[in-house]
Formats: structure tokens, sequence, C-alpha cells
């Protein structure tokens, strides 16, 4: 009997059963990484409900009817938000350091705040190794504490020479210093170091410049500005610090002329020697002229005439004696031409210099003369800062990588001393997406510095300096802590309401109005 012949659709539904079972297998699959996918989503949503809305109401959590998925999640939130504690003093270093400072600390809360300064100890014993007696071996990595607290002093001496300029260009004083000597230190709060002015140093302040340049608006004075100040430690704080110190503080950049004088890249000649240094420094430092009233005598020569005095006047008295010179930007290149003419005149005398951004100053002879005069200098630098590669910001940069070749040529540019070297990127309180001319700020290198411990090391937790100070002239600090950006500005920016409803300039009273008598008015020695 023949087989009968089976419809095509027959064959079909014999066939049916072999594709499903691959389709099945297929859509069991995508749902199954699909199912994945959305379980991945639900937790990471449920994460951050649950910190949100739920962390209040922990404690409430195992009554809630929740899967073990949930739980998985809940049990390690749960946790974490156990361990929280107050902050304390006695926390463990590696949170503290965490955790920032908020909005809340720098609402005044009296005598709950927090000091802004450290307790200050007796170096009396050791002031020799900690002003560079050794290079600073062994006191940079990790930073010494005492040294730490030594260079932020003088940063604060140095910040003083900007805090009391006057560069209101609409002044009639512009360019000179808001304060007389004897007033100085107490105006800025910085008689807590016990240290007295006795001169202030004045330099010319367009030499070989553009007219546009030259100052407008100021009648006081239309060749100098206002450029440091010489002072010397008192009886209580000599005793502390083991001798008594002569301070020179030199300001960095702020006039338009000082800027040009900066820009002055080419080597100048000192003497008959091989000897060469920036002639744009060496012109601020040099320069003076017979017909101005604060510069018949270059800055050189009025800082030497103080500095010559007050050595004299205690060696007499059988102190001993030290002269520490410091400065920023402009101001560090002035100090290290400043501690070669001291050690030149006074080879006996121990001289240290403290320089914050400093550039280059001059070449490889200016470098060995400095050493073998025994001045110990100590720069203190930022990684972000571009000053300090300057001058000849690249061909130096090339060529000292070739120092077995190129080290004796002449008028290659050559740091001097020993560097301590910062991070903008270490401190949690700095904005990250900082600008140059912040990083190049004397307050946030004594931020940093305060709060350096070492290289490899995080911010230092007990960092006592007012972090609020880095804003006082930038706009560094981040937007969290809601500090203004520049907010050391005079009210008002100078004018005051008279008795008759008027907004005026007011004029300076009388004790504060330069002259240059005051020249000559701090040449007796301080009554200590």
């Amino acid at each position: 009997m023949e087989k009968m012949e089976l419809s095509p659709m027959r064959n079909m539904a014999k066939q049916k059963p072999e594709k499903a079972r691959r389709t099945k297998r297929v859509w069991r699959l995508k749902l199954n990484v699909t199912w994945q996918r959305m379980k991945k989503a639900l937790k990471s949503g449920l994460r951050s409900r649950l910190r949100v809305h739920l962390a209040s109401n922990l404690n409430k959590l195992p009554t809630l009817k929740i899967n073990h998925h949930d739980l998985a999640i809940i049990r390690p939130i749960q946790h974490v938000m156990k361990k929280k504690k107050p902050i304390r003093p006695t926390m463990p270093l590696e949170k503290l350091i965490q955790l920032p400072y908020t909005a809340a600390d720098f609402v005044d809360r009296g005598d709950a705040m927090t000091p802004t300064k450290s307790p200050v100890e007796n170096i009396s014993t050791r002031w020799r190794e900690l002003h560079g007696l050794h290079n600073w071996e062994g006191l940079i990595e990790p930073l010494h504490p005492w040294l730490r607290r030594e260079v932020v002093k003088y940063g604060e001496f140095v910040e003083a020479t900007y805090d009391a300029f006057d560069f209101d260009p609409l002044s009639e004083f512009c360019g000179s210093c808001r304060y007389n000597p004897n007033k100085l230190f107490e105006e800025l709060g910085l008689t807590k170091h016990g240290y007295k002015v006795t001169k202030y140093i004045y330099a010319m302040s367009h030499v070989d410049v553009p007219e546009w340049f030259e100052k407008s608006h100021c009648t006081w004075s239309k060749d100098s500005n206002w450029m440091g100040y010489v002072a010397v430690s008192g009886d209580a704080e000599t005793t502390r610090i083991g001798r008594r110190d002569i301070l020179v503080a030199w300001r960095g950049t702020v006039a338009p002329t000082e800027w040009y004088s900066d820009l002055k890249t080419s080597l100048q000649r000192l003497g008959k020697t091989n000897i060469k240094v920036q002639s744009g420094f060496l012109g601020v430092y040099c320069s003076k002229g017979e017909f101005t009233r604060y510069n018949k005598l270059s800055a050189s020569e009025q800082v030497m005439e103080e500095i010559r005095r007050l050595v004299t006047f205690f060696r007499d008295r059988g102190e001993e004696v030290s002269l520490t010179l410091c400065g920023h930007s402009l101001g560090g290149a002035l100090a290290l031409l400043n501690a070669y003419d001291a050690a030149t005149y006074f080879p006996d005398l121990f001289i240290s210099v403290i320089s914050f951004a400093a550039p280059r100053v001059g070449n490889i002879h200016f470098k060995e003369k400095l050493n073998e005069l025994g001045v110990k200098t100590l720069r203190v630098v930022i990684k972000q800062d571009i000053v300090p590669k300057l001058p000849g910001f690249i061909l130096n940069t090339i060529l000292n990588k070739f120092t077995a070749i190129t080290g004796r040529l002449k008028w290659i540019y050559r740091h001097v001393g020993t560097q301590l070297k910062l991070n903008m990127l270490h401190s949690p309180y700095l904005r990250r997406d900082h600008d140059y001319t912040g990083c190049h700020n004397l307050e946030i290198y004594l931020h940093l510095l305060d709060g350096y411990v070492s290289k490899t090391s995080k911010f230092r937790w007990n960092a006592r300096r007012d972090v609020a100070l880095v804003n006082k002239s930038t706009n560094m600090l981040i937007k969290e802590l809601k500090i203004p950006g520049c907010w050391y500005e005079r009210p008002f920016k100078g004018l005051v309401l008279n008795q008759y409803g008027r907004w005026v300039k007011p004029g300076r009273q009388a004790e504060h109005i330069p002259s240059p008598l005051n020249i000559e008015s701090c040449q007796e020695p301080p009554p200590f």
C-alpha cells in the first residue's frame, strides 16, 4: 500500500518544536540580560534614595518589607552610617584630612573658634640649623614644625609690604606706605612677632621706562616707590630665637614700572668679575637720582647704611647678631642682591635668605660667589607657578638638563640655594581650575606651607593659619566655603561720608603722610 503524501503544512508542524526551542532560548537570554541591567539600575537608584531620604530612619528599616536584594544594599549603608562620629581633635589623621572646612566654620562663634596660630617654641639652641647651617638637611622632608613656623613668620613680614602699599592710581600718595614706620606692625596686627621697624626703603620707580608707565596722579613722589623696610627683633623675641635678628623685607612687583623692569632679561656684569645678574633687578636695586626726594641714595645704599648701623650698635653691646633677608617675587630677587652686598661687607655675619616665588637672578658665578660667602638661601616655590622658572623659561629649562656641558656658561641663569617645593593640588580648600596669577600669590604660598608635611603626605590636618586669608586678593578657595574673592579692600573704596552728607576721599593723617624726613626719623636705636 502506497504511503499517503503528507501536506507541506504537516511537515512544518513537525519542524516547529525545534525552532520554538531555539527561539525560547534566545528570549531567555535576552530577558536575563535585561533583568540584570534592571537590577543594576535599581540598586544604584536605591543607593542614592536611601542616602538622601532614609538616613535618619535607618533604625526603622528592619521593620519594612523588603526583599533580600534591597537588604544587601541597605546593610553596608547602615554599617557606614553607624561609624560616623562628630568631628573631634582625637579623630584619626586620615579621616580629618578628608574633611575640608565648611561655611559654618567661618561664622564668628567667639571663644569657641579655633586659634589661628600654633604655640611658639623656644628655638634659641637650634636657630642656626633652622636658618640653613647645614642647608636644611633633614628639616624639609618631612618639614620640621619649627622651621614651618619660622618661614611662615617671615612670609607674613613680606605680606605686610603688600597690605600696607598704596596702589590706588587715583591716590595722591600712590606708591607709598599707608602707615608710618612706628605704626606699621600695629596697624597690620604683626606686633605678635616681637619686631620693630627701624627704616623704610625706597626704590626708583621709572628707570628708562616709556612715558605712559609713569605715575600721573601721584604728587608725593613721581620718582620713587616704597619697596620694603628694615626691622629688628625685640628683647623677648631675641631671647626666644637666640640672637638679635635684623630683618629686611622686600616687596614684590606691584607698580607697572616694576613689571617693565622684570621683563628685562639681559645679564649685566658686576664690576670686573664674571658675575652677572639680571639688568632689570639690578636697576631697581641700584638706581638713584640727585634731584629726587626719596632716592638721593639708591635702595642698596639705604638698606646697607641701616644694616651697618644696627650690626655695629648691637655688636658693641656684646650681642650675637644675624641678618635675615626675605621677599616675594621681585622682592626675592632683591633679597639675593642685598645678601651679596651684606656678605661682602660683613664676611663674619650669619646671613640667610628666605624667598617666595623668586625668579632666577644671576649666572653660575653669582651662585658660586654667594655659596663662597656663606649665604644660606631657602627658596619656597609652587609647582604650578611660572615665575620661579623665569627668566629664560624655555631656554634655561632645556639647557639645565645638560648641566655637565652648559654648567660654566656665563649667560645661563641659575637658581641659588635649597628648594622647598609646594603643590596646589595638595590643599583640599583650593579650586582645581586655578589660574597662573593665583598660583603666584603670597597668601597661597603661606597657606600651602602651613599645611605641608612632605611630598608624599596629604595636607596637614591641624594647620592653624586662617584659610580665609587665601582670598584676600584672589578667588582661589572652593565655593563651598562661601568666602568672597578679593575681600581685602578699604571700605567704600576709601570714600567716607562727611558731616555735610557728601562722599569724599579723606586726606591722610599727618603722621602717615610720607616725607623725606621720615627716612631719618628712625635713626635712633629701638628702645628695647
